[in-house]
């Protein structure tokens, strides 16, 4: 429940303090004194945009706070999921800067404009006028069925059934377009994949080749020298190893007279021993070296295949080439597994859509209950709301394909006159009998909707006379529901039913206008409701007019 409401520099309110109590209250006040204000600043509190055009001129910022009684709403479960502070008594507060900075706190703690929209839903539903355009939409029609059948679950499930299908159909429309373009590409990467297969290419093949054509190309070069060295080395005349014998020959004879010798003499037939397999092995090389034009010509050929091969697919080595050959072979394992993926995915999305036709049939079930009990209580309600003829009618269809909310149209259709044509409310109702069906509906849904507070912004509309006087028991009524019904009117009926009435007024001074708000003591409640009756001037016949309703409402009170 709405306990109280304080609000600092917004518009015409310099300071506004009031509280609110239980049952039904009503909110007077002449055209343009302020009534729309304090719904503007009540709508900050429920996570409406910001405007700082509405802070009070001169002042830095605004501030809007409003105090609950929540021990009753069982929405623990929202401070739990937002690591939120919990207390039976809540304060959301607003502010807005002149800088255009706006702060949300919800029991003094930070919060977003989300946190704050989400919580002040499930505290006050604020019904004004431009809501009575909610009739021309059918989403708004379907909603009032899923309320009063208590679809919550399974239209939860519908939902997450039809998002599911839905996410499906774009992979799967997303897996058709790939596959259609990797077919396009199969031919072209066969193409390349064969090219690169006829290459039998093998890692450290360029390598090799490239070393081979050095000495390929160089064979006479590289064979004279290896001659050279190897005469070097067994010359009879300047040889290395035929001097190194002599000398090997020479510390063995004279190590039996000198001992120091032996030493040496192992040390230089290790080496004699390994200079003597060097050059054996240059002997073996210089064999093998031999001038091949043939080879060279193979070799270069061999080269200039790889060559070309790395500048088309632009790499740098054989081993990148093979990793493009790998690559070709796992692009087109994709495009022929393709068939296969777009197969799986269809049989998935056709059974998700059966489980979304099953779903919508459920919901679709429970709607036609709903249509039915709203079509009863709906021509119960109107009729005692003045319209004897009236003719409800909840109409329902079946889209071509089911929606984020089913697979139903729906339509309300409405005649108020005896044989009259049924049809969209919108398009025959008047402004007084829209403001008829739209608090019929309110009733309606409030009885399932355990909202704590709910606020009409001028329901009454359009209607007068007896018929403002069973709209007044209807939110009478709802007021003593263990709810908080709070309606802002210009009709006396309406105003006398009210366990407490509030006025809204203006008062100007040499530089400023100020609203101001204040509940009315009982005989302050005689004369505002008998200005309502008659106007600026009072008369006596008004007053006792204003005392007679007064009266009755005490009655049926007590």
């Amino acid at each position: 429940m709405l306990r109280s409401l304080y609000i600092q520099n917004y518009a015409l309110i310099e300071k506004l303090d009031i509280t609110f109590d239980t049952g039904f209250s009503v909110i007077a006040g002449e055209t343009g004194a302020g009534k729309s204000i304090i719904l503007g600043a009540i709508g900050l509190l429920l996570g409406q945009r910001a405007d700082v055009k509405a802070i009070r001129q001169g002042a830095s910022k605004c501030v809007i706070e409003a105090r609950f009684n929540i021990s009753t709403y069982h929405i623990r479960s929202f401070f739990e999921e937002n690591e939120l502070e919990y207390e039976d008594e809540l304060i959301l507060r607003r502010e807005v800067h002149a800088s255009g900075k706006s702060r949300a706190f919800i029991n003094d703690t930070p919060v977003s404009l989300t946190q704050m929209k989400e919580l002040g839903e499930q505290l006050i539903d604020i019904h004004s006028q431009h809501q009575n355009l909610l009739l021309n939409k059918e989403d708004f029609q379907l909603n009032v069925l899923d309320v009063l059948a208590s679809n919550e679950k399974e239209l939860a499930a519908y939902k997450d059934a039809y998002t599911r299908w839905k996410q499906q159909e774009k992979e799967l429309k997303a897996l058709i377009a790939q596959a259609e373009q990797s077919k396009t590409d199969e031919d072209y990467l066969r193409f390349q994949l064969e090219q690169l297969e006829e290459a039998k290419l093998h890692a450290g093949e360029q390598t090799g080749l490239e070393q081979e054509m050095e000495t390929l190309t160089h064979a006479e070069e590289i064979k004279a020298g290896l001659y050279k060295a190897e005469q070097l080395f067994i010359s009879d005349e300047i040889g290395l190893l035929p001097s190194m014998k002599e000398a090997l020959n020479t510390l063995i004879s004279v190590q039996k007279v000198y001992q120091p010798a032996e030493e040496l003499a192992e040390r230089v037939e290790s080496s004699y021993i390994e200079l003597k397999d060097i050059t054996q092995e240059i002997s073996s090389k210089v064999d093998e070296i031999e001038f091949n034009p043939n080879r060279l010509d193979e070799v270069n050929e061999r080269l200039n295949q790889l060559y070309s091969l790395q500048q088309k697919h632009r790499v740098q080595s054989v081993e990148e080439l093979i990793q493009l050959t790998e690559d070709y072979h796992a692009k087109l394992t994709v495009i022929t597994s393709y068939d296969e993926q777009i197969s799986k995915l269809t049989a998935e999305v056709e059974t998700q859509f059966r489980m979304v036709k099953k779903l919508a049939a459920e919901l679709t079930g429970k709607r036609k209950e709903s249509a039915r009990e709203v079509e009863k209580q709906m021509v119960e309600r109107l009729i005692l709301l003045g319209m004897p003829h009236i003719r409800f009618q909840v109409d329902m269809g079946i889209r071509k394909e089911p929606g984020i909310s089913g697979e139903d149209t729906v339509a309300f259709l409405f005649s108020a006159n005896k044989n009259g044509m049924l049809q969209q409310i919108s398009s025959v109702a008047s402004g007084g009998e829209i403001a008829r069906v739209m608090l019929s509906i309110k009733a309606m849904i409030a009885g399932v909707v355990k909202l704590p507070t709910i606020v009409f912004d001028e329901i009454d509309t359009g209607v007068s006379g007896e018929i403002a006087d069973r709209m007044a028991d209807i939110m009478y009524e709802m007021g003593e529901q263990k709810r908080q019904v709070i309606s802002i009117t210009h009709l006396p009926q309406i105003a006398a039913r009210g366990r407490a009435q509030y006025l809204v007024y203006k008062q100007d001074n040499d530089k400023e206008t100020n609203s101001h708000i204040r509940r009315l003591k009982e005989d302050e409640r005689v004369a505002e409701i008998a200005r309502m009756l008659s106007g600026a001037k009072l008369t006596e016949a008004a007053l006792n007019n204003a005392k007679e309703l007064l009266k009755k409402e005490l009655e049926a009170r007590n």
